[in-house]
């Protein structure tokens, strides 16, 4: 559709916050793309001092997928069971010690959400700054950490090698790359919804005519069934809204990040 190579930089760390900072400081032209996890709503509740705000330096262009997490647990823990999880955590209030890419990312928010309504208190191992999520689930089956929620296709190799515990799944649907294993709500957790899910936004500043058109060609290569296709082989299901639509939907998933933070008494970091 456009003609011309796309160049893919990576930037993980910080809780996701590193390739943003990059963004923010390039120029509001459509040409430097963001695509990020829900981190990008998230940090906005959950992190100080940011050398830029998430929701006002940029402009939500178009979602991309959304997918289940998968809440896992370190084989030295012994816990096998959602359950089991519950029942050792309470049995040591704020002991039991979990993994994220950071404060404010996607994987903590969804273990301090399954904290409050499961209605126990864990404890956050920060990962160092450069670590990429793919280093924190590594921490876990080291046994650094007892549990935390990942992305199933990064951890799906060490859950089927028996180095990891597969607890639930964190929608309200079983995934298919894992349809053995229960959803959280199955699990013991009524009600939990979870997913993980990615979008693209760009520097605020860029012209509406530029936002307009990447959305709807963003919009059209999701809808080729060959795409959907590929992605639906990792478990990801393509999301569809306009770019208002997908502008709302990222404050609506920032409140919402809020709410959990001040139900759960976490101050920002």
């Amino acid at each position: 559709m456009w003609g011309q190579p796309v160049t893919v930089e990576n930037h993980p760390g910080a809780g996701s916050t590193e390739a943003p900072a990059l963004v923010a400081k390039s120029p509001a032209d459509g040409y430097t793309l963001l695509v990020n996890t829900s981190a990008q709503a998230y940090s906005a509740a959950f992190v100080n001092n940011l050398p830029y705000d998430p929701l006002k330096d940029f402009i939500p262009v178009a979602p991309l997928t959304s997918q289940p997490y998968v809440l896992i647990a370190c084989k030295s823990s012994g816990i096998t069971t959602i359950g089991e999880l519950i029942a050792k955590a309470k049995a040591k209030p704020g002991q039991l010690t979990f993994g994220s890419t950071g404060v404010g990312s996607g994987s903590y928010v969804g273990v301090e959400k399954f904290n409050l309504e499961a209605g126990i208190k864990g404890l956050h191992v920060p990962p160092d700054p450069s670590d990429a999520i793919t280093d924190v689930i590594a921490s876990t089956v080291a046994g650094r950490t007892a549990y935390m929620i990942a992305p199933i296709p990064l951890a799906l190799a060490d859950i089927r090698a028996g180095k990891l515990y597969a607890l639930g799944v964190t929608t309200k649907k079983r995934s298919s790359l894992l349809p053995e294993v229960p959803t959280i709500a199955e699990g013991g957790v009524p009600g939990f919804d979870y997913p993980i899910w990615y979008g693209i936004w760009v520097r605020s500043g860029t012209p509406a005519a530029v936002v307009e058109k990447l959305g709807k060609d963003i919009a059209r290569a999701l809808a080729v069934p060959e795409l959907r296709d590929q992605l639906a082989k990792h478990g990801a299901d393509p999301m569809s809204m306009t770019q208002p639509e997908f502008a709302h939907f990222v404050l609506r998933e920032s409140e919402s990040a809020a709410r959990i933070m001040k139900a759960a008494g976490i101050k920002p970091q």
